[in-house]
């Protein structure tokens, strides 16, 4: 914007004056640049919200369509210390017997001192030194297989630190299995391991004419009594009166991950219904229900505080950090006050909690079931908080007080009759489910899977760009306007100041 100087001649406060004139102008700009800032708060109430409904559309409502969210079982063990389980899906319900025999373990050598004369060898000794020629070979067979061999060989110039550098990259001839290999200079000995336990990655020594002095010289050979090595064992089980083996100490069988933990005999595995699994989720999908709902009713009851008007960059000035806050934060809470398609999802799910379905009962006869045959209902209206009224209770829930003291339905049903549980809970999960893909789905002012018409805003939030930069150019030509004619004043008033000043001159000077 150009500098403009005026008022020089005539005296007048031109600035105030031209912005009284142009005030309404300015007003239109202010208003135009306020709804559009709250349209952008609008959308992230919005992104919000629509953020929360997919979450539960996507997450417990989804899972709740599926068997597999009831087919919840739990394995008790006799023996905690020997065994663990996790139980599948697959799993049947039964009493089993397990032994485990033996635990899965890596191979593992401890090698004989190497040694200089007296001195322990350290990394730099070289190979010459230790009396090794060029061309001995250092091996290994892996998986108790003879031919499928790890070695390396001796070359001129090696050191016991290129020698570990060898061996450490080493892999075997059939499998490609490669071993841990360490050198611990402060007890001068070579230290082999298995990468994993079991006994197809163990390994032992193969001592035969190209091998048996290097491996003697670099300490890497067995104790009479074979005490300094461990050979590579798998695990071991009886379950049932049947053996199983694994090259880890975990085995799956029929539904079970068993995992043994140290050798025992006579352990008992009892599987059967979770029925606290089932409880859970059924718990969970309401509570995050109750969640949405509150939601819902926070913001659509909340007060539309239509007295609170946008506030102007001149008016934050006079105001301090906290209080704009505190009006801005009025406005924000009622931007969704009894938004109507707040109301038709809100409606929607709440019809949908109330629906009916027919199950078959564990007796073989057909009952219309709806949630209240599970002790799940609504608060009393006028005893229930105006945002909670649609939020639902689980009678004898022990972390809901208004209601824990009530007979526990709920888990009574799932104890005996856990089939029709998961009939009605699938019912009921299926159709909320297909309620809200309905009201979802795409259309000309919305994407999918989304709740709100977010195209139809991203389109008036462009539109207020066009607005505001009409108005704010209307505002400048108005004001250039104005200035104009108050400079064309101005130059006006400068020729009479001049020609008075010369004719006061003129007489002054006779």
């Amino acid at each position: 914007m150009p500098i403009r100087i005026t008022g020089m001649n005539s005296g007048l406060d031109t600035e105030s004056i031209i912005t009284a004139l142009t005030q309404t102008k300015q007003d239109k700009l202010n208003t135009a640049k306020g709804d559009q800032k709250k349209l952008t708060w609008k959308q992230d109430k919005w992104k919000e919200l629509n953020k929360k409904v997919t979450s539960f559309y996507n997450g417990a409502l989804s899972n709740m369509r599926f068997t597999s969210a009831y087919n919840k079982k739990t394995t008790t063990v006799s023996n905690a210390n020997a065994a663990s389980v996790i139980t599948g899906e697959g799993a049947m319900n039964a009493t089993q017997t397990l032994d485990i025999i033996q635990l899965a373990k890596s191979g593992y050598l401890t090698g004989q001192e190497v040694k200089v004369g007296t001195s322990k060898a350290t990394k730099e000794t070289t190979a010459e030194e230790l009396g090794l020629s060029t061309g001995d070979k250092i091996k290994f067979s892996i998986g108790g297989n003879t031919s499928d061999v790890l070695s390396v060989t001796v070359e001129e110039g090696d050191t016991v630190g290129s020698i570990l550098s060898k061996l450490k990259s080493a892999t075997s001839s059939e499998t490609g299995t490669s071993l841990n290999f360490n050198y611990d200079e402060n007890n001068g000995r070579f230290y082999v391991s298995s990468k994993t336990a079991g006994e197809a990655a163990s390994f032992d020594l193969i001592i035969d004419s190209e091998s048996s002095d290097a491996m003697t010289k670099l300490g890497l050979t067995k104790k009479a009594d074979g005490s300094n090595y461990i050979s590579g064992t798998s695990a071991e089980i009886v379950l049932n009166g049947e053996t199983y083996t694994s090259d880890t100490n975990t085995f799956e069988i029929n539904g079970l991950t068993i995992t043994a933990n140290e050798v025992a005999s006579g352990i008992t595995l009892s599987t059967k219904q979770d029925t606290s699994g089932i409880y859970d989720n059924i718990k969970n999908m309401i509570k995050e229900y109750n969640d949405l709902m509150k939601e819902f009713a926070t913001l659509y009851n909340a007060d539309k505080a239509s007295k609170y008007k946008m506030l102007t960059d001149d008016q934050k000035k006079e105001m301090s950090d906290t209080e704009v806050e505190e009006w801005e934060k009025k406005i924000k809470d009622g931007l969704l006050s009894h938004d109507e398609t707040i109301g038709t999802i809100k409606t929607a799910l709440r019809e949908m909690m109330n629906s009916s379905f027919d199950v078959t009962l564990k007796d073989g006869t057909t009952k219309s079931l709806s949630l209240a045959s599970f002790g799940i209902s609504t608060g009393g209206y006028f005893e229930t908080e105006e945002n909670e009224r649609d939020l639902l209770h689980i009678d004898g829930d022990e972390d809901d007080s208004s209601v824990s003291g009530n007979t526990d339905l709920l888990r009574s049903m799932i104890s005996t009759d856990p089939t029709a549980v998961q009939d009605f809970f699938t019912e009921l999960s299926k159709s909320i489910y297909s309620k809200l893909s309905d009201l979802m789905k795409g259309t000309e002012y919305s994407s999918s899977f989304t709740i709100y018409e977010d195209k139809l805003m991203a389109s008036q939030y462009s539109a207020y760009n066009t607005k505001i930069s009409d108005a704010q150019s209307a505002l400048e030509a108005a004001q250039d306007k104005l200035y104009k004619k108050f400079a064309t004043m101005e130059t006006a008033l400068s020729k009479i100041n001049s020609s008075s000043n010369s004719l006061s001159g003129f007489f002054g000077g006779n």
